[in-house]
């Protein structure tokens, strides 16, 4: 069960002066306070809680944004920052007495520097947007979720995104190079730039990845690259699930890395398959998706290389592309994963947690009976290249207890992630799902040091409060803490 923090009242009944305000500074209809109109923004990708935002504000300029934060700081009003929604963490859950600050206007490319191979964005490109971009100077920016089409460069900062790639080319925080960010003061900062690499602090690294928490992002440079010359990708059928994770490991200890490595199970590739006739091996029980990009004359060297370590570990099938057209087709099966399951069930609660390539066979036996264990089916889908695991479980929600069950199933695999030597959450992030797991991996002296992080940018913890950490904190000053779990609590988000 979800908790968030209990709502302010003395704020809420300022709602209609709060409204006027925000109006004076972003103008015309930058401001949504109908409750008709408020409902689009009342979930992000966590569908299953739901909390209408006290009012949404659409600000067009840095200015605007800078500005309504600093009248929210001056006035204790709550702040969670909004992309394109697409959050599967609930990162962008609204709060009943907070604003929801939405960067969707902030959808322009400001440059692109092919000398330097990077360009400046705003937060609300999309991430496909900026490969589209820059792709006529042979250029592209290389992590790609799956929801690239229409996930934003700002969501993905603050998740710190990767994508089927992310083994050979990084997760967001590898290809982001500068930020500005309005703090919850009101103070524009820039950290980075088009320089390689930022002296001082690794401020850089810090935002990349803080969920919305240490302030908002305006404006992002990210790291374009060379698009490789050519590349072929395998389609490699296993007789079962957990040879496809043996080849893997054994392909990375080959020294060989691939553009890409996913792997599928059998209900992951029947529901693929049939959503988009890829040409996958239906006789297989897990499917793995090699990518290998370079010169022609590489490519060729690596594919065979694969095959030979695939018909070692016990593959039944190889079959690799012929064309760019039938290589994007083997990825579009992939791609479509998440859809195509929620065309066999009626709802799917999709997790995220990553754990050593040496381990994916053994947790793959252990979720097979957890499955038997809480009587759902779940289809994996998952980076198999840097261990990041991507477990959909199917339920219904009209039937009474499947949610619960479905987010027991999903904390129990979380927990196993950090008992086999992995983490949490790979790309996702935290958000509200994994909060409450926090404590199965750090102890409070690691928790109360990232909150003290915090607080050194949010004395007041009015951004994004209630997500990533499991208890609520006030800071009593900058680096230092009081711990009130007594006085203050989550209280139950509606569930749908």
């Amino acid at each position: 069960m979800i908790r968030m923090p209990e709502p302010d009242g003395a704020v809420l009944a300022r709602r209609s002066e709060i409204v006027a305000a925000l109006r004076t500074i972003v103008p015309g209809e930058g401001v949504i306070d109908s409750e008709r109109e408020r409902r689009a923004f009342d979930c992000d990708g966590l569908t299953a809680y739901r909390q209408l935002p006290m009012v949404v504000v659409l600000p067009e300029t840095t200015a605007e944004v800078a500005a309504v934060l600093r009248y929210c700081r001056a006035n204790a009003v709550k702040v969670v920052p909004r992309g394109a929604g697409t959050s599967l963490s609930g990162g962008a859950l609204p709060l009943e007495d907070g604003v929801l600050l939405g960067l969707g206007k902030f959808k322009r490319i400001l440059e692109v520097d092919v000398a330097n191979r990077c360009a400046v964005v705003q937060p609300g490109v999309t991430n496909l947007g900026i490969t589209h971009a820059v792709q006529a100077e042979g250029l592209y920016y290389a992590p790609d979720p799956s929801s690239q089409i229409a996930c934003t460069i700002g969501g993905n900062v603050a998740e710190n995104s990767g994508g089927v790639h992310c083994l050979k080319y990084g997760l967001t925080t590898n290809n982001v190079i500068g930020v500005e960010l309005v703090t919850m003061d009101g103070d524009v900062i820039r950290v980075g730039g088009k320089h390689f690499d930022a002296g001082g602090y690794d401020l850089l690294g810090v935002l990349v990845g803080s969920e919305g928490m240490l302030g908002v992002v305006t404006e992002v440079t990210v790291r374009l690259l060379p698009t490789p010359p050519g590349a072929r990708a395998l389609l490699i059928g296993f007789p079962s699930v957990e040879g496809a994770g043996e080849c893997v490991a054994a392909v990375i200890a080959a020294g060989i890395i691939p553009g890409g490595m996913e792997i599928m199970d059998k209900l992951a590739i029947d529901a693929a398959e049939a959503f988009v006739q890829a040409g996958y091996p239906m006789d297989a029980e897990g499917l793995l998706i090699v990518e290998l990009d370079g010169c022609a004359a590489e490519v060729d060297h690596l594919i065979a290389a694969v095959e030979t370590i695939a018909v070692e570990h016990g593959a039944t099938s190889c079959r690799a592309s012929r064309s760019e057209d039938e290589r994007l087709l083997f990825w579009a099966g992939r791609k479509a994963a998440f859809p195509a399951v929620g065309r066999i069930s009626p709802d799917y609660y999709c997790m995220d947690g990553t754990i050593p390539r040496k381990a994916i066979g053994r947790v793959l036996k252990r979720m097979k009976t957890m499955e038997e264990r809480y009587g759902l089916r779940c289809a994996n889908v998952f980076h198999a290249g840097d261990g990041n695991l991507h477990p959909l479980i199917l339920y219904d929600a009209n039937k009474p207890g499947e949610l619960q069950r479905a987010e027991d199933f999903g904390a129990d695999i979380l927990r196993l992630c950090v008992e086999v030597g992995g983490v949490l959450t790979g790309e996702h992030g935290v958000g509200v799902e994994k909060r409450d797991l926090m404590d199965t991996m750090f102890n409070e002296v690691d928790l109360n040091q990232q909150q003290r992080l915090k607080c050194a940018f949010d004395s007041e913890s009015l951004l994004n409060p209630g997500k990533v950490f499991p208890q609520l904190c006030r800071c009593a000053e900058l680096g230092r803490m009081h711990v009130n779990a007594g006085k203050l609590r989550f209280p139950d988000l509606p569930r749908f």
